[in-house]
This record gives C-alpha cells, structure tokens and sequence, in this order.
C-alpha cells in the first residue's frame, strides 16, 4: 500500500474534535458548546441511573458509563455532535448477562464488544451498516421497548417481588400473583412522574423534563414521608468519588459463552451509534465518518468496561438535544461528561433520597419513545416480506432473546430479499427486447423469431444471475421440441453473477454437449464477464463462444448451420 492509500485509510478515522481544531475554534463556540453540554448532561443525569438500575446493576455504574464513554465517544468520534452514554438499547442483554454471568460476565461481555467494534471500524464495515433492514431495526427497538416497559412494572407500583425473573412470560406471572402488594404512594409517584414528563413535553417542550421530574417527586416523597422504595434503601448511598480504573475479575473461561451477548452489545452499539450519527447529520448538515465512529465506540466500550460501567453508544435522543441547545463541536460531549462528573462528586450524597418510581417513570416514557409505534404500523402494510420480518423479529425479542430476534431477522430478511430478486430475473425469448447495442427492435418478437436461421433458438436473461436465481436456466432445453444445433443466450440486461451464475451457465453448457449444441453467450457486462473467466469458463472452439452482441452471436450461428450442411 502506497503512502497515498495510507493517508486516505487513516483519514477515515481521524477524530472531528481534531478537524474542529484544525478549522479553528473560538471563545463563540465555547459558549455554545458549555451550554449545550450543560443542557445534556441535566438530561442524562437522572436517565443514566435509571438506565442503570434496570439493567440490574447499581446506578453510579450508569453514570461512569455516561462520564467515561461519553468523553471518550466525543473525544475520539467521527460525529461532531454525537453523545454518547449508556441507552435504553442495552437493558435486556446486559440485565441476561448480569442474571447469568454477574457483573464480570458483563465487563467481559462489554471488553469484547469493544474490540469487535474497534476490529469492524478498522475493516471498514461501517459503511455496510445502512444497509441493515429497517423491518428488523423496527422490529427489535419495537421489542426492547416492550422488554423495557414489562421490566419496570415492579418499581412502578412498588410490587414486593424477591427476585424478578428475567423472561417475558415469566416477569407477568410474577406481576400478577403479587399485585396484592402493590404500594399506593409509589403508584402515585409514578403517575406524577409521568405526568410531569409528558406535559411539560407537550406544553413546555424546551424544559428538561426527566429532571423537573425527577426532582419533583423526590421532593414530594421527602416532604410527605412517603412510604416508597429510594435508591438508598436498595442501594445504598452513591460514591461521591472519582470513577477508578481496575481490571476486575473476569471469567475468561466463560468467553465462548459470552460471545453472542458480546455480538449483539457490539451489533447495537454500532447500529445505534451510526443511526444517531444519521440523524445529528440531518438536523446540523454535517457528514459523519463512519468508520471512526466505530472505531471510537469501540475505544470508549473498552474504557467504561476498565472503570466498571455498562456498554455505551451514541444516544439519539441526547444527540438531538445537544443539536437544538446549541453543540457545534466534540466540545459539547466532553463537558456533558465533565458536568456529569462535578454532579456526581457534589450530589452523591442527596441521590440516596431518590424514590425508584420516578427511575421507572422515566424508563416507561423510554420505552414508549422507542416502541416507535407509528414506524411499526407503517411497516406493516409493507409486503407481506417485510411484515414477516418484523414481527419474527418483535416477536423473537420479547418472548425469547435479543440476539435471536436480529439473527432470524436478519436472516429472513435475507431470504425475502433472495426471493424478490429471483422473482424479478427474466428468462424469456429474448430477441423481441432491446439488442445489444441498446437500441429497440421495431420488429415484433414473431417477426424476429422467423428470420432466425433454422435450428437456431435465442433466450435472453434479465436481471442479477445470482444463486437465487440460477435455477431459472435448468430448464431451458427441455422447452424444445426439437433440439436445437446453435441455442444463443443474450446476458446483455445481467449486471452481475456470483458463483452459482456461473455454476449455472456451466451446467447448461454440459447438457448443451450433451446434445451435440453450440452454445453461444452473448453481450457479457464487465462483472459477469470477470467473474466467469475467473472461475475458468472459457471459449471452447465449435462448443461455446463469448461474443459482444447480438449480431455477431446470429454470425457464428449462421456458419454453425452452414458447415454442418
């Protein structure tokens, strides 16, 4: 690789925070940026502790996740205005990994979803993530956030439940055989929790909401002693102490257990983070580098694993707060972490007061955010494909696991795509479509067939000859009669081929010997032409001939016919 190829490679993940410096920046866009990082971090505050919680963890490893991921996403990143932090995405795969492996499984799990994001970032793979299906994007947000909603229940009516199961089915009988210990104030406080969210969003959209809220029903429990459960009284005070770097112990023994975890922490990391990145891009005009913000997402994955928090990515809806309150740069997403920090060491001792209703209040507006209920209806007058897919994948994540759903979604999207490819290629009698020079036959398809010289047939393909496909051509001499000496096959209108294209057109060139007839290819396209003398299908003198168009295929089929009279 030449010194050019090096310099362009290693463009694709140099950091925004250094084209800002580069371009400049000025006391202006540090003003806009502190407010902006001020703004976001109220937000994130209260959410990285509820995000933590129900993801059965203790809630300060939220808010390491939001302070080291967050700086570390913003500092190394290929989005300009990207926040990034701990998000709703995460709660069922680490609460299954934390259920089965404890808190080092997860450090493990998170460890290597970093390097795999680091490793994808590193290949290039970003550029593939646009091309996820959007029924399966649906369909598993759709099902995290009915998987968010069934897990808060518990803390949103206060129920007396020692150990919540961790499948779906499993959580709604435990609801339902202890909702006589349901506890009135911590329904209350969850009903004022989400009130005050979702009218201070409907009537005073510009106000931190999860915050008014948060502190209003901490106010509300502490000044009517409110009989409800708080952070302090399931966790214990907060340490107000300055996140600490260590290597925990970790069951590298169970890794192979963890690897498919660790796929779907690293899949949806890289997925939201790209799609949050999409989205800053709309709102501010800017262009993201994929590919580095890979990489960084896996960096800061790694470093929130080494100081004992949760998998991080870019947050969408943080995102989007920091763009409307003013972020222009990285700068933005590092002081969010900075003032996260300061709120953490100064209010520590205070959080223990927290009630755990206004946690799952703010969690259930999360998950109804992220149902997106409209995206799903939409999808569903899709064809029917594409409906199928979505609700596998809804399905599969709530009621079985995660990563099952994206696997088998992908999968039958897969499938799906395959089919409609193959039902789109054409094998016809294709003298009646366009030549090979591009230009339109005036003659009708039966006018065409009569001037073709006797014991000659012609066939054209349309389409992508792909393995989906190929099976179109085992059939193609049982249509005759009559064998045919010289069979002609136009692949002018083939864009490509794959290996099973070519695995095709050689079958039929064996059942053309077979048969004693000539085969003629004609108006190969640069790919299939490549692919097929890759794979060794070569000219073959009196038994199969390559020509450029159609012309010249009728040319050899004229002096086949007149040499064997």
């Amino acid at each position: 690789m030449d010194r050019a190829a090096v310099r362009k490679y290693a463009q694709l993940f140099v950091p925004k925070l250094v084209t800002v410096w580069r371009e400049g920046y000025h006391w202006r866009d540090l003003r806009h940026d502190a407010v902006a990082g001020l703004t976001v971090a109220i937000v994130a505050l209260p959410l990285a502790m509820a995000l933590a919680i129900a993801s059965g963890t203790t809630p300060e490893k939220g808010l390491y996740t939001a302070i080291v991921a967050g700086f570390l996403i913003s500092g190394l990143g290929g989005s300009r205005v990207q926040i990034g932090g701990p998000t709703a995405a995460f709660i069922p795969v680490v609460f299954g990994v934390i259920h089965r492996f404890g808190f080092g499984g997860l450090i493990l799990c998170t460890l290597l979803a970093g390097l795999m994001l680091i490793g994808a970032g590193l290949v290039r793979l970003g550029t593939l993530m646009k091309y996820m299906p959007q029924p399966v994007i649906t369909g598993f947000t759709a099902g995290i956030a009915v998987s968010i909603f069934s897990s808060q229940i518990k803390d949103a009516l206060g129920l007396r439940i020692v150990d919540l199961p961790a499948d779906m089915l499993g959580r709604w009988q435990a609801y339902f055989q202890h909702l006589s210990t349901l506890q009135p104030a911590t329904a209350l406080l969850t009903v004022v929790g989400l009130v005050a969210i979702l009218g201070l969003r409907r009537w005073r959209p510009s106000w931190p909401g999860f915050l008014i809220a948060f502190l209003s029903c901490t106010a509300l429990s502490l000044i009517f002693d409110m009989p409800t459960q708080t952070i302090g009284g399931r966790f214990g005070g907060l340490p107000s102490v300055l996140p600490i770097f260590e290597v925990p112990h970790i069951p590298f023994e169970r890794t192979r257990e963890l690897l498919p975890s660790s796929f779907t922490t690293a899949f949806l990391a890289g997925v939201e983070s790209l799609l949050s990145a999409v989205v800053a891009d709309g709102m501010t005009g800017g262009r993201h580098r994929s590919n580095g913000e890979l990489v960084a997402q896996g960096v800061a994955n790694v470093g929130s694993a080494l100081f004992g928090g949760l998998p991080a990515t870019g947050a969408i809806a943080r995102t989007a707060t920091n763009i409307r309150a003013g972020g222009r740069t990285p700068v933005a997403g590092i002081l969010h972490a900075a003032f996260l920090l300061v709120f953490m060491l100064a209010l520590a001792p205070l959080m223990k007061f927290v009630p755990l209703a206004v946690l799952a209040a703010i969690l259930l507006v999360v998950a109804w955010n992220m149902s997106e209920v409209e995206g799903f209806r939409h999808t569903m007058s899709a064809p029917r494909g594409d409906a199928l897919v979505l609700l596998l994948t809804f399905g599969l994540t709530v009621f079985f696991d995660l990563t099952v759903g994206i696997e088998v979604g992908l999968v039958v999207s897969a499938f799906v795509f395959m089919f409609r490819m193959a039902d789109a290629v054409e094998v016809s009698a294709g003298i009646r479509l366009l030549d090979e020079n591009g230009d339109d036959k005036l003659d009708d398809g039966a006018s065409q067939r009569a001037k073709l010289p006797p014991g000659v047939e012609v066939y054209q393909i349309s389409g992508p000859l792909f393995f989906g496909a190929a099976n179109r051509l085992d059939d193609l001499l049982d249509q005759f009669l009559e064998p045919p000496r010289v069979f002609i096959l136009r692949m002018r209108l083939v864009p490509i081929i794959d290996a099973s294209g070519v695995h095709a057109l050689k079958t039929l060139w064996a059942r053309c010997r077979r048969r004693n007839i000539v085969l003629v290819i004609s108006g190969l396209q640069p790919q299939p032409r490549r692919i097929v003398q890759q794979m060794a299908l070569y000219p073959q003198s009196g038994e199969l001939y390559f020509v450029d168009n159609y012309e010249a295929a009728l040319a050899i089929a004229r002096s086949v016919e007149a040499a064997s009279l």
